[in-house]
């Protein structure tokens, strides 16, 4: 074993930051367990200007983890409904090691359909790898995926170490008025509307979605569709491995769904330790940016202010929803398998 695999084993410290997608080459960069537990995002946000950073080809790479195991659970969500906070919660417990929202997951999900199966796989199976190791014998790493990477569930969801995963959705009508309530949702939603729509006509097997005659609170219901029928469809792969969680559900009793959720990934947490966490201070933040207070009731308010001000969007988007559902078995099952 060289001294640099040797290192990759020994913790996830030394943490894979970026990929080049071309050449294989990743930018490592040095992370403790605090920051791991403390980063919303490990991707360009968790860069600081003390960063330093290590390029590694990827021949060098391919070696150093050969003899790593494939051992990490998932936790992949619709988006904006709560991912964030679960894995914080979750990962207050020692026993897990929260890896939140990998640039690289998105790297393997965007060059998916360029790499040939072989490249594809040999670098889902490094990556997971090196996303599976801990600071402690005990830990078992999750990671928090972001939205688009739900298209990876059922092939990550079908590795032979057979690994759980958590979902985390909303019903269509809370997840409209979730992205109509806050500006940067709306934005983020529409640079992410045209793969989407290609995601979505390509799962449903023809060009059911012209993205150019729908309104905007169409197009937001296409990415609920779009995230929905790739979680169903995982589910359906990966039966009881995968545990749905309704995050409205989780907001009005938290401790028995954070309770299943600890023992639905192996965790025996007790109900006084899921105490203990809700009675943290994550329940009162913002889960992607901590500094700012944020909870159930202000989140209701602002779902109740878009609802009475984008009343006209909401309903055409669930209409789009009702005529699609009509002509796709596809949809139709995944909107019965969603919260209603």
């Amino acid at each position: 074993m060289t001294a640099f695999a040797a290192t990759l084993a020994r913790s996830p410290e030394l943490f894979p930051h970026a990929l080049d997608p071309k050449t294989g080459a990743v930018s490592l960069i040095r992370l403790t367990e605090a920051d791991y537990r403390a980063a919303s995002f490990l991707d360009g946000r968790v860069l600081t200007p003390q960063t330093i950073s290590r390029v590694i080809a990827w021949p060098e790479i391919e070696q150093a983890v050969a003899g790593l195991p494939e051992a990490c659970d998932f936790i992949f969500h619709i988006g904006h409904v709560g991912s964030t906070l679960l894995s914080r919660l979750l990962g207050a417990h020692p026993k897990i090691l929260p890896v939140r929202e990998p640039a690289i997951l998105r790297t393997l999900a965007d060059s998916r359909s360029t790499w040939s199966a072989d490249t594809f796989e040999t670098r889902t199976s490094a990556f997971l790898k090196l996303w599976s190791r801990t600071f402690a014998k005990d830990q078992r790493a999750v990671v928090k995926a972001t939205s688009i990477a739900s298209e990876l569930a059922s092939d990550l969801l079908a590795r032979d170490y057979a690994p759980k995963a958590i979902f985390m959705a909303v019903s269509p009508e809370t997840y409209l008025a979730t992205i109509f309530g806050g500006p940067n949702s709306r934005a983020e939603t529409k640079v992410l509307a045209q793969a989407r729509y290609t995601r979505l006509n390509r799962r449903i097997g023809r060009p059911a979605v012209q993205p150019a005659t729908l309104s905007e609170g169409e197009f937001i219901a296409v990415s609920w569709a779009c995230e929905m029928t790739a979680l169903h469809a995982a589910h359906v792969r990966a039966q009881d491995r995968v545990m749905l969680v309704d995050f409205d559900k989780f907001l009005a009793e938290p401790a028995p769904l954070l309770l299943a959720a600890f023992k639905h990934l192996g965790i025996d947490a007790s109900a006084a330790d899921v105490a203990a966490i809700l009675a943290g201070p994550d329940m009162s933040r913002y889960s992607k940016a901590p500094e700012y207070s944020y909870d159930s009731k202000l989140r209701s308010d602002v779902l109740n202010q878009a609802r009475a001000q984008h009343a006209g969007e909401i309903a055409r988007g669930l209409n789009w929803l009702d005529r699609l559902s009509d002509a796709s078995p596809m949809l139709r099952d995944a909107r019965a398998y969603s919260p209603i």
